[in-house]
């Protein structure tokens, strides 16, 4: 359903708009507030992609070592990540609290005209559909492109009637919440079939493919029994390990080698730091003992990851499978860990695998193979259909807010 009647706003981003809105840049609607807390004992908030939350101090993470200069949000406030377009967010705070400095608070000047949730979609939008990363400045390859406060303050936004705002919002709220909970349980599935994948490959890894096999006690809390015939055996007899001695900084999007860092994500490099087939697992932060790669050719290597090369007596794919699951288990249990979690070398080499003969590593691995590509595949579905569905509310959203589709 369209409006009657629509008229050029004057804003790229916003194009068309119905004739009766207006157009109006966002320091006549919003103001920055910056109210330093100047003492301690406040509710910290984080800004994350699901929303503003009171941040949990009881685990791991960065934390600062005082807190009284961090700035006051009081619930209705919006607060920004405005340092990293990208990966940042904005949302409303429903809750009292301090959030960083270096973030941005901002205040409705006038709510009997302008609706709060209305504009959260708007600020939202311009997140996702990167309305301000194209107007952000600095360095995005670091994550630091943020968007300066005079062009945020001059950003222009529609006005609709304060009743058509109202109607939008229950609109979007209405279709957004529908669509939010198909995919948490897309995500549910993904969850499931993941661990259901994680128990498929401990099973075949510790205890082999024949479930009559006569078992013994491995004497590897993390193992427990292992078929008789099976040896153990610490890692350092299986391979070699090394780590690399790249940066962060070394990392270049047209660079020509793959550059292997501690996430999932494969960067580029302009040099490579060895050549030949090698395991990767990162050594500290978030993915230490749960990132993993399996390389091949020349590459890079960041400092903080293990590069396992050079093996004797096992099967790579075999040592992968077996690496990969084992290690989750050690750094779910918490070994390891510190405010930040790390794995050190003497673990890594002494580290324990139960190893069977390498024909049978061999028909593990081709098993694996098959049962892993069939989950996998359920994974891939679910990932397509919360693509579809982020993508779907995304247009949604712009065409609401923006008065391309009319709704009532």
């Amino acid at each position: 359903m369209k409006y009657s009647s629509y008229k050029f706003s004057g804003a790229d981003w916003l194009g068309e708009i119905p004739s009766d809105w207006k157009v109006c840049p966002l320091k006549y609607i919003f103001t920055i507030k910056k109210r330093i807390a100047g003492e301690p004992g406040h509710t910290v908030l984080s800004i994350t992609q699901s929303g503003i939350k009171p941040k949990d101090m009881s685990g791991q993470g960065q934390f600062a070592q005082d807190y009284s200069n961090y700035q006051l949000v009081y619930p209705g406030d919006f607060a920004m990540n405005h340092m990293d377009l990208l990966t940042g967010w904005v949302d409303l705070s429903k809750y009292e609290g301090v959030t960083s400095p270096d973030y941005r608070v901002f205040i409705n000047n006038d709510d009997t005209t302008y609706l709060s949730e209305y504009y959260k979609y708007i600020f939202q939008y311009c997140y996702s559909g990167r309305v301000f990363y194209g107007l952000g400045q600095g360095v995005s390859g670091f994550g630091r492109w943020r968007l300066p406060a005079e062009m945020f303050l001059n950003f222009r936004l529609p006005v609709p009637p304060k009743s058509t705002q109202e109607t939008i919002v229950q609109y979007l709220n209405r279709k957004v919440a529908h669509i939010d909970s198909v995919i948490a349980e897309a995500k549910a599935s993904i969850e499931e079939y993941k661990a259901w994948k994680a128990s498929v490959i401990y099973e075949a890894v510790t205890k082999g493919l024949d479930p009559d096999v006569e078992m013994k006690d491995s004497g590897v809390d993390i193992i427990g029994s292992m078929p008789a015939h099976w040896n153990t055996c610490r890692l350092k007899y299986l391979c070699d390990v090394m780590t690399g001695n790249q940066d962060t900084q070394n990392a270049d999007d047209n660079g020509e080698y793959p550059f292997y860092v501690r996430s999932p994500i494969v960067q580029r490099a302009n040099v490579y730091t060895y050549e030949g087939e090698g395991i990767l697992m990162a050594g500290d932060g978030a993915g230490a003992g749960r990132v993993f790669h399996h390389a091949f050719g020349k590459y890079a290597i960041h400092q903080r990851v293990y590069c396992f090369h050079n093996f004797r007596n096992i099967n790579t794919a075999y040592f992968l499978y077996l690496i990969s699951e084992l290690f989750k288990k050690v750094m779910d249990k918490g070994s390891a860990q510190s405010t930040v979690p790390s794995v050190r070398l003497p673990m890594i080499q002494n580290f324990v695998f139960c190893i069977p003969s390498e024909d049978e590593q061999r028909q593990i691995v081709a098993y694996l193979n098959e049962r892993c590509s069939k989950i996998d595949a359920l994974i891939s579905e679910k990932d397509a259909l919360i693509a579809d569905l982020e993508s779907y509310k995304k247009s949604l959203i712009f065409e609401v807010v923006t008065g391309k589709r009319k709704v009532v």
